[in-house]
């Protein structure tokens, strides 16, 4: 031993050295040994405390995948026969919500779904009609356009809705394009355009629409926006009466309603039962309408369309009337509302009754007017102006329309 710092000791401190590093590493292990242990007793009592889950128990719904679920609810949206059918299923759960307002099966809605009531309007139906027409529905372009048109008074937007669903072929956004033009609906009376109102009526009446079948006869029976051909526009009405007769046999059968019923003769139609004191507003009331009285036939009254039922009742739960001195056709199954003071035709016998269109005076004449209609020597409308009594009605405009 030289020093007594050990310098002549080099292995004894090597050995020391890598003793100490040992233990320091044993302990390590010792101890990540311990804490993996704790861990594995805190997994094992989560295990525990969580249910264990079944074969029975597995969620079936989950591994069906979209294709299958997005053709289940095309075949719903296009079959369903009011709208809490279709909503039902979307507040089921956040899947079928979602795959449900996918714009694949809003573009197949039925108009059943759109069969929005006037009570029932509110800012959520409002933008499911908006998605429905977004994503390419043309049933739902023209409910949305006619509810914004004339409902609420957003003419630009509703007008352009009914022009989607008319390029897409719709026979009645078609038709009531035609109406707009005839009366130049929305603006003012130099805004009307007969030919064009009557090129668009061919065109809907070509695709089978009966209620522009009947207006375009008419017109051209009188004359009104085409050349007056009495021959031709006869051959339209009786075409007209003929498709509603065959609609009416179709539902009739489908829904086991006794023919014998109605195919009666009945010439003279009973007054209408229940007369409401407000020309505007009424309700079907009576067995039918004698569409083809002439033949022998007395077909019940054709269902109005779902937009026309809102707009009538929109109006009813609001006096009856769009606006001050403006009136709605008192055709039961129209509610289109006037746009400005005088547009729609009057009754030229009793001055009480007015119409959007001659399609519309010709069913309700058949229906109700004819016996209700009752000869004044003179009426007054809402300014003082007399109008004569004559064989034509005669609107605030000037145009003329002969009964029928």
């Amino acid at each position: 031993m030289r020093t007594r710092r050990g310098l002549c000791y080099p292995r004894i401190v090597g050995r020391m050295c890598l003793d100490k590093e040992f233990s320091n590493t044993t302990m390590g292990v010792a101890k990540r040994k311990k804490d993996m242990a704790k861990q594995s007793i805190i997994s094992r009592k989560r295990q525990k405390r969580s249910p264990d889950k079944t074969a029975g128990d597995s969620d079936f719904f989950e591994s069906l995948p979209d294709d299958l679920v997005f053709s289940i609810l095309c075949k719903l949206s296009s079959t369903a026969t009011c709208p809490s059918d279709f909503i039902n299923v979307l507040i089921t759960c956040k899947r079928l919500n979602a795959l449900g307002l996918s714009s694949l099966v809003l573009s197949k809605a039925s108009p059943k779904i759109l069969a929005v009531r006037a009570q029932n309007w509110s800012e959520s139906a409002h933008r499911f009609l908006k998605q429905c027409a977004d994503a390419g529905n043309v049933e739902a372009c023209y409910t949305l356009g006619m509810i914004r048109f004339y409902c609420l008074q957003n003419r630009g937007s509703g007008a352009s809705l009914m022009a989607k669903a008319a390029i897409n072929s719709h026979a009645p956004a078609l038709y009531s394009l035609a109406v707009i033009q005839f009366n130049g609906s929305g603006g003012t009376k130099n805004d009307k355009d007969l030919r064009a109102g009557v090129a668009l009526c061919a065109r809907a009446a070509f695709l089978g629409h009966i209620d522009a079948l009947r207006e375009l006869g008419h017109c051209l029976q009188d004359g009104y926006g085409v050349r007056q051909n009495i021959s031709e526009g006869r051959r339209f009405l009786v075409q007209a009466n003929a498709r509603e007769l065959a609609a009416v046999l179709s539902s009739a059968a489908s829904s086991g309603i006794p023919i014998r019923t109605w195919l009666t003769w009945n010439q003279h139609p009973a007054p209408h039962p229940h007369p409401h004191p407000h020309p505007q507003v009424r309700h079907l009331t009576g067995s039918g309408c004698p569409l083809l009285s002439d033949f022998g036939c007395n077909v019940p009254a054709p269902e109005a369309h779902p937009a026309s039922r809102f707009m009538t009742e929109w109006f009813s739960n609001r006096g009856g009337s769009s606006g001050p001195d403006l009136r709605l056709c008192s055709h039961v199954g129209c509610g289109r509302p006037e746009t400005r003071k005088h547009e729609f035709r009057r009754c030229s016998v009793c001055g009480t009754v007015n119409y959007c269109s001659r399609a519309c005076q010709a069913l309700d004449w058949k229906f109700r007017h004819k016996a209700e209609c009752a000869p004044a020597e003179r009426w007054v409308d809402e300014e003082g102006e007399e109008a004569a009594e004559n064989v034509a009605a005669v609107d605030g405009d000037g145009d003329m329309l002969v009964d029928s």
